[in-house]
């Protein structure tokens, strides 16, 4: 069989190629970095190898992202920067990356329509995507906006002028802003223009590609958990990134089958000279789609083509999945993570939801000209995961706090290793490290390799859900509580 030809086009985005501007390797989505001296170990008390720590809010699921001397982090209001700002909000920080110093921050009150639209205290969980001066983001209501990465530090830029009535409560007189305050550049609600209805908190990475944005809707199941409030919605969007338009959608009718909600995020490459998005749904089916070319901002809303989908779990109910919920022997699958294209394979990781689904879960490879399954590896209960994929190995967690070392080129076992804790963050291999956290705040540097060493084991007593980052010499830790910069 002739190799697979995948050409990634690794333009640079961002002005430092050392940056970490989006989730994961260019688009391919690797958790992989080609960051070197790194730190293996940090001392919470003495300060060893920590450059700097910060406070967050007290709930921070998202990644922080480092691009042109800033850092991007989501969290919650528990810890207000402002006092103007009271209450529970969506928060949205950039940081300075020399001193963790704040810079400005997106204000976002919550969506008061339903709390399982905009889950109390959830903060703000989508990852930022930075390209120049413009940081793209999906809100806690379900907004996808661009932000002036300078903030209003440096005037109002852009068509969008009422930031002032968007932090304000609903009823309630515009605010002033300042200079600490974000600048949206422009914004689309998703919940007007898409038709979605997000479930918990909305959670995207977006990605980039040319003028346009690739958006995960973040669509799901209602306050009942069992019914589908918006059976037309889309699951993946793409949007002008310079205006905001709305340009295209899928159309699979994936809604009425998602089990929960839309989690993953999609991923890019050019298959046999092809350009292919790859997305995984919200009802357990991974889909390869062409990209949106030459379309203009005029036009209506336009279908993406498929080119061919794969389901991880094919003999699991697709249809009337809802009478599964709580069900932990048998049931639907979904997929939290995202889809990760590494040497002409495509990895994904997937099962039983898991808060509501059956107790089995999988890392699968798959061929992504035709979307045939290559091997499959059996993973905890549930899995949350993103795989790294390097040196011919994958590593990916579990639920169940277990680390799995996998062969890239069988999927054949390699080694495990437990810890403390449940995996809502996923792997992140550099330097030699794989650098892990768990929902326990038990934070565990590995040595790459088919050898298991641990290098660090630390239990830092608050959660940990957000992916380890590393950017310019720095490892960026966010517990749910704080932000540490870690550097040799």
């Amino acid at each position: 069989m002739s190799p697979v030809r995948i050409a990634l086009l690794l333009l640079p985005l961002a002005t430092f190629a050392a940056d970490q501007p989006q989730w994961g390797q260019a688009w391919t989505r690797n958790l992989v970095s080609d960051e070197k001296q790194l730190p293996d170990s940090f001392d919470p008390e003495t300060k060893q190898h920590v450059k700097w720590v910060v406070d967050l809010g007290t709930q921070t699921h998202s990644t922080p992202m480092v691009a042109g001397g800033r850092i991007f982090i989501g969290t919650n209001n528990t810890n207000p920067r402002d006092p103007r700002h009271a209450g529970d909000r969506g928060v949205f920080m950039c940081l300075d990356e020399q001193d963790g110093h704040l810079l400005w921050q997106l204000v976002v009150p919550k969506l008061e329509d339903d709390k399982y639209f905009d889950w109390p205290e959830t903060g703000m969980s989508s990852e930022a995507t930075v390209e120049g001066d413009r940081a793209y983001l999906v809100t806690n209501r379900g907004e996808v906006v661009c932000l002036d990465v300078h903030g209003l530090a440096n005037g109002n830029d852009g068509p969008y002028q009422d930031e002032g009535k968007h932090m304000a409560l609903r009823g309630e007189p515009a605010m002033t802003p300042g200079p600490l305050d974000a600048d949206i550049v422009w914004m689309l609600d998703m919940k007007e223009a898409c038709g979605i209805w997000c479930h918990d908190n909305a959670h995207s990475s977006i990605l980039i590609r040319g003028d346009h944005l690739y958006v995960n809707t973040g669509t799901g199941v209602d306050n009942t958990h069992r019914f589908i409030r918006k059976p037309d919605a889309p699951s993946l969007i793409v949007v002008d990134k310079n205006t905001g338009k709305y340009l295209a959608r899928d159309d699979e009718h994936i809604s009425p089958n998602i089990f929960h909600a839309t989690w993953s995020s999609p991923s890019f490459a050019e298959v046999d000279g092809r350009p292919t998005i790859f997305f995984c749904g919200g009802n357990g089916i991974t889909y390869a789609f062409e990209t949106l070319e030459n379309a203009s901002p005029t036009d209506a809303v336009v279908t993406l083509t498929k080119r061919w989908q794969y389901d991880l779990d094919p003999t699991a109910p697709k249809t009337k999945v809802h009478f599964y919920t709580q069900n932990r022997q048998e049931g639907p699958s979904n997929i939290y993570g995202m889809p990760v294209i590494v040497d002409g394979k495509l990895f994904v990781a997937g099962g039983g939801d898991v808060f509501w689904g059956k107790n089995e879960c999988w890392l699968k490879c798959v061929d992504p000209r035709d979307g045939q399954e290559l091997w499959s590896h059996p993973l905890g209960k549930h899995t949350l995961t993103t795989a790294a994929v390097h040196d011919g190995l994958v590593y990916a967690t579990d639920a169940d706090g277990v680390v799995h070392c996998v062969e890239e080129s069988t999927g054949k076992g390699v080694w495990t290793h437990e810890m403390n804790g449940t995996f809502w963050a996923s792997p992140m291999v550099a330097d030699g490290k794989i650098y892990l956290g768990t929902r326990k705040g038990n934070f565990c540097v590995l040595a790459e390799g088919r050898e298991k060493k641990v290098l660090c084991n630390l239990e830092l007593k608050t959660p940990i859900s957000a992916t380890v980052t590393a950017a310019n010499g720095v490892v960026y830790l966010a517990t749910m509580k704080q932000l540490w910069a870690l550097q040799q």
